[in-house]
């Protein structure tokens, strides 16, 4: 059974922290190399970064310096630390395998990091 939990979101204040986490199923998380993703109002869902399964990382312009993603292989579980978070950085945010989100059939329920003075 195909399970993604995302956990970690909530309301701070721009120039602060948080730490995302997602606790994934083996089926979806072994051998894959896994992403965040963000949706904000009215947008489509973008990809965030990207980890391979050795753990090298690949982000979006945007995040770069800012966000860390990472992995623990033998937990199953994706994070995504976020530093000097911004207004636009608003959006709830959801793991995955990395792909187009378009084309992946299963999404857990997200977590909303609301970004606001």
């Amino acid at each position: 059974q195909v399970q993604l939990v995302e956990s970690g979101g909530g309301l701070v204040q721009p120039g602060g922290s948080l730490r995302l986490s997602c606790a994934a199923s083996g089926s979806i998380f072994s051998f894959n190399t896994m992403a965040w993703y963000r949706q904000a109002p009215g947008k489509e869902r973008e990809l965030v970064a990207v980890i391979t399964i050795l753990g090298s990382p690949i982000y979006t312009d945007s995040v770069k310096g800012r966000f860390t993603i990472s992995r623990d292989n033998a937990k199953n579980t994706l994070f995504l630390q976020m530093n000097s978070l911004k207004p636009e950085d608003t959006a709830v945010y959801y793991c995955n395998k990395y792909g187009t989100p378009g084309d992946l059939d299963y999404w857990g329920q997200g977590t909303q990091v609301t970004v606001s003075s």
